[in-house]
């Protein structure tokens, strides 16, 4: 995944974490406005989260910093 995609993701993560706390959950889709104008970039994410990781469709913002900052 591309470094500005992975620290969008990390940043976004951090916000989540700070309003609702260690347990929030986010989706591939809480790194996106709600309009689907960027379909490579959305696809990039998609295939990272569930091709690769397998993961639910919700996820604690926890994991995916972590998984995000372990994948560099």
């Amino acid at each position: 995944m591309r470094k500005e995609l992975r620290q969008k993701i990390i940043q976004v993560c951090d916000q989540k974490i700070a309003m609702k706390g260690l347990d929030v959950g986010v989706s591939f889709y809480a790194f996106f406005k709600n309009k689907n104008d960027e379909p490579e970039v959305l696809m990039e994410v998609a295939r990272w989260w569930i091709e690769t990781h397998r993961l639910d469709h919700f996820e604690k913002a926890s994991k995916i910093k972590s998984l995000v900052q372990s994948d560099v």
